[in-house]
């Protein structure tokens, strides 16, 4: 489990499951991260899942809750469709329930999950670098995770971008918080 950080942070997170036999990284973020460089760099916020996709031991890409255009354009959304990658919307989500996502999910797999907390509405974590109205809410995060630690093995999660100092009366640590423990919870139930 790795907290805190900005959208790089998980980029060397992954490489320690490299002995995964075939990873799914399943992303909720509001943005897509597919950006290869950023001001001459490619490890940035802005090329989290491009870097995943890179990886042999990744196999299958799930991304979440996307309403932004953030540091990524139409050629990177492309890129990433022609590799394989699950794109659903967070209006996708509010419109067809998290089940429709649970489908992308392999049976019996092994899975990553990342989340970046701007993934969810900012009215339940509005301590965010770049909040954008009409993320996923605290509910679906939890349904997303128990619906894939149901059907896979959570091996991994990483909770990242969470700003203290932009909180608001901790509503957004509280939701952090609460993601952890449900998620442990989800964890723990599966490997008993």
């Amino acid at each position: 489990m790795l907290l805190g950080g900005d959208d790089s942070v998980p980029i060397p997170f992954f490489e320690a499951f490299q002995d995964c036999k075939g990873l799914t990284v399943v992303q909720i973020d509001a943005h897509l991260d597919w950006r290869d460089q950023r001001n001459g760099s490619g490890y940035t916020f802005s090329s989290t899942m491009r870097r995943a996709s890179e990886l042999p031991w990744v196999k299958r890409i799930v991304q979440v809750g996307l309403r932004g255009i953030g540091g990524s354009g139409r050629a990177e959304f492309d890129d990433a469709k022609a590799w394989g990658a699950k794109i659903f919307t967070a209006r996708h989500v509010q419109r067809h329930g998290i089940e429709s996502v649970l489908g992308a999910i392999e049976d019996d797999g092994e899975c990553l999950m990342t989340i970046d907390c701007d993934g969810l509405d900012p009215s339940v974590i509005p301590g965010v670098l770049v909040p954008q109205p009409g993320g996923l809410s605290y509910f679906d995060v939890i349904d997303l995770i128990r619906g894939v630690a149901a059907k896979s093995r959570i091996v991994g999660l990483d909770i990242v971008e969470f700003v203290p100092e932009r909180d608001v009366q901790n509503l957004g640590a509280i939701a952090v918080a609460r993601i952890i423990c449900n998620a442990l919870g989800c964890i723990g139930r599966r490997n008993v």
